[in-house]
Order: C-alpha cells, then sequence, then structure tokens
C-alpha cells in the first residue's frame, strides 16, 4: 500500500476524473486540475461534464465527502497524476505540448521528494521528457534526483470505465525501482488486478503495441469489407462462418477507426521507428481510408436518387460517437463522415442523429443544411440512410427504413441472406 494521502490529477478528461473519483472513494484527498473552467465547475458542483456509467455517483459522492475538489490551478500534493490530451501534428508525429505544459504547471509546487505519473498514452521517451521539462523548471530538483517519475497507462473501455480502473491488469513503469514500487503503492489503493513493474519506455510502448494491434486487426476487416463489397459478399456473414476456425477471430469492420488511442497511439509507433512499422503504417492507412470509401458509397446512392426525383437527396447520418452507446466523439469516422458529407452535399439536407448528445458537434455547426434530429424522424424524412454507429437505440429501428437508400457501415441492419 501507500503513504500517499493527496493527489493531484492534472486533466479531468475520460480518464482524468474517474481516476481522480476512484482515489476519492478509496479515501484519499484527491484535487483535479483542468484549464477549462466549465469542467471545474461541474466537478465542483458533484456533476460530470461527460456520460460514462456509475461516474456521476462516484464524483457526487467524493465531492460531498470532502475528498474531490477541482480547480484551475496545481496545489501542492504527494503525488502527480498526469493525464492530458497526447494529440499528434498534421504530420502524424507526436504533440507533447499538453504534457509539456502539465509538467510546467506542476514544478513550482514541488518539495523534493514527490510521485509524477505519467498516465496519458504517449511514445517512448514521453516521461523522460515530461521530467526534463520539470527540472528545466527546478534545477535543484534534478541536483538532489530524488523525484520519482513513473509512465502507468490506462487501459480501459469507455462505458466501462469505473470497473476496469478497478478489476483489469495495471502496467506500472518506473524512472527507478524506488518509482515503479511507489506508483504500484498508490494503483494498490483500489486496483484489483494484477501489477506489473516495468521500465519507462517499455510501459509507454506496451500500451501502443496494445491498440496498434487492434488497428492491424480492424484493418484487415475493413480491407476484407472493400472486398466484399466488389464480390458482391455479405461481409458479416463471411467472418461469422471464418470465425468458427477455432484459432480464427476476425474482427468487425465499420466505417473507420475512433477515438482517442487506437486512431493515435500506432502513429507514434510509426513516427518513433517510420522505416520498420510497415504493417502498422499500412494499416493506419487502410482504416484512415474507410470513411471516404463509405462516402463513395453514399455518392453512388445519391446520384440514384437524383436520377429517379430530379432533386438532391435528404441523408440521414446515423450516430456521431466513435463507438456504441457513449457520447465520445474524439476522433469519430462518424462524425467525420458526416462533417465531410456535409461539405460535399451542399445540395442536400443532412439529418445528423446522435442520442447521446444535446446539440450539433462544433464542427456541424454554422451550415443551415445540417440538421440534429431524433432516429425515426431522420429516418421517416431521409432518401439514403448511412448506418454509422451501432448503438441500442438503432436496433429496433429497421423496420422504419423499408424502401430506403441504405449504407449499413456496422452490419446493424443487414438482411440475412436465404440460399
Amino acid at each position: 500500500m501507500t503513504d500517499i494521502s493527496s493527489v493531484a490529477v492534472i486533466g479531468l478528461g475520460y480518464i482524468g476524473l474517474p481516476t481522480a473519483a476512484i482515489l476519492a472513494g478509496h479515501g484519499l484527498r484527491v484535487h483535479g486540475v483542468d484549464v477549462n473552467q466549465v469542467t471545474v465547475d461541474a466537478v465542483n458542483a458533484g456533476t460530470v461534464p461527460f456520460v460514462e456509467p456509475d461516474l456521476d455517483r462516484y464524483v457526487g459522492r467524493a465531492v460531498s465527502e470532502g475528498l474531490l475538489t477541482a480547480s484551475t490551478d496545481t496545489p501542492v500534493a504527494d503525488a502527480y497524476i498526469v493525464a492530458v490530451p497526447t494529440p499528434f501534428h498534421e504530420d502524424k508525429s507526436p504533440d507533447l505540448s499538453y504534457i509539456e505544459a502539465a509538467g510546467r504547471s506542476l514544478a513550482p509546487q514541488l518539495r523534493g521528494s514527490e510521485l509524477v505519473i505519467l498516465e496519458s498514452t504517449s511514445p517512448p521517451g514521453a516521461t523522460e521528457r515530461m521530467a526534463a521539462v520539470i527540472h528545466e523548471v527546478r534545477p535543484d530538483l534534478a541536483e538532489a534526483g530524488t523525484l520519482l517519475f513513473a509512465h502507468c497507462p490506462e487501459r480501459v473501455l469507455p462505458g466501462k470505465v469505473m470497473t476496469e480502473l478497478v478489476t483489469n491488469d495495471r502496467i506500472v513503469g518506473g524512472s527507478s525501482r524506488a518509482a515503479a514500487e511507489a506508483a504500484k503503492g498508490l494503483y494498490e489503493t483500489f486496483c484489483q488486478g494484477e501489477i506489473l513493474l516495468t521500465n519507462l519506455r517499455t510501459a509507454e510502448m506496451a500500451k501502443l503495441v496494445e491498440n496498434s494491434f487492434r488497428d492491424v486487426n480492424i484493418a484487415f476487416a475493413n480491407e476484407l469489407s472493400m472486398i466484399c463489397q466488389e464480390l458482391d459478399i455479405d461481409v458479416w456473414e463471411l467472418i461469422e462462418l471464418a470465425n468458427h476456425h477455432p484459432r480464427v477471430n476476425v474482427l468487425q469492420p465499420g466505417p473507420g477507426v475512433g477515438g482517442h488511442c487506437i486512431a493515435v497511439d500506432p502513429w507514434f509507433i510509426v513516427d518513433a521507428a517510420p522505416d520498420a512499422a510497415r504493417i502498422i503504417r499500412s494499416a493506419r492507412e487502410i482504416n484512415d481510408s474507410k470513411p471516404q470509401w463509405v462516402i463513395d458509397q453514399v455518392k453512388a446512392k445519391a446520384f440514384d436518387v437524383q436520377q429517379a426525383t430530379g432533386r438532391a437527396p435528404v441523408v440521414a447520418a446515423l450516430g456521431l460517437a466513435f463507438k456504441p452507446n457513449i457520447d465520445d466523439l474524439r476522433e469519430s469516422p462518424a462524425l467525420n463522415i458526416t462533417a465531410s458529407m456535409a461539405r460535399q452535399f451542399t445540395g442536400s439536407t443532412i439529418l445528423a442523429v446522435e442520442p447521446h448528445v444535446a446539440e450539433l458537434p462544433a464542427v456541424l455547426t454554422g451550415m443551415d443544411h445540417v440538421e440534429l434530429v431524433s432516429p425515426e424522424a431522420a429516418i421517416e424524412r431521409a432518401d439514403i440512410i448511412v448506418l454509422l454507429v451501432d448503438h441500442s437505440a438503432f436496433a429496433g429501428l429497421k423496420s422504419l427504413a423499408t424502401g430506403k437508400h441504405l449504407v449499413d457501415t456496422r452490419g446493424q441492419w443487414r438482411e440475412q441472406r436465404v440460399l
């Protein structure tokens, strides 16, 4: 266990806030830090600024018990957990500016023996870079050499974060054995899974490998779906049959790959070893190309509608999130496809459907021909239905789409073929 009694969590997003709430729920005094005042105000009111099952209950209880507070300022604490975004630049190289900014913000508060953990998914060497930034601000601490640095990547599934934070195994990389053991002690306050110790760069690379493995396998499924379209084969039936082999487990195709991990992390490996990461690069390129392939399918349907009716079609985009039953729009191929259709189909009405958000995302605002509507209204009005996310709310609506042109990227409404 740990002697740490206070923790500052920098970044109250989809990982930082659940981590803060879990730690507070296990008796530690936690202070969350975020640059967004709206997020800070929500947390201090005991509410959450995004959808994640059970998170509101954890946050509400921790705030009411005085164990969780939030502000835009970084406090003094025994340990710091940095959970800020790690996007990439236009050339796909990693953007470490958020990590560096977090390091600069916490450095003045350090006394010399704190544990500083980077949870953000990062390229190899990012934790060392954060340590270097901190030591640049505090050369006195660099000389003393008493700070403990660790990298502890999360490996949770949106929609199940509050469960998987507790039950999943955890990888802990340390700048030293003492740092790794200190971080392990902190995570043992709530983690029931096995905690595996290694060095910093191996821990950073482990998370990237996990997501790149999935990306490569999704790319296989996505490429297969494009091949099957040309050969008039039902890709979902094909995959179901192939998966009856005891050593085959083909994943499901979709409109692309989204989220803050799988769509981003493989590029960190490609950037770190560009000549060697050939399969990983190819998988990324296949998955990044799938949204345009979907749009091309819609364009073909739109041509048919225009030929038959003499007008531009009404297009319904069902789903904007990057995966089912959540409101997370980060790197969402569904949202990108909808936005691209809105830019290209200027003569059409685009009906955006996302049951988990209350207003149009920023990328779709300011377009007079784009509306956020209910699933039922969209299906009734549309000539073309593009099913982009297999939300549970869409499962029972297939009968409403009879006679409509359908592009089903998830196979949720697919017809069972009869011999």
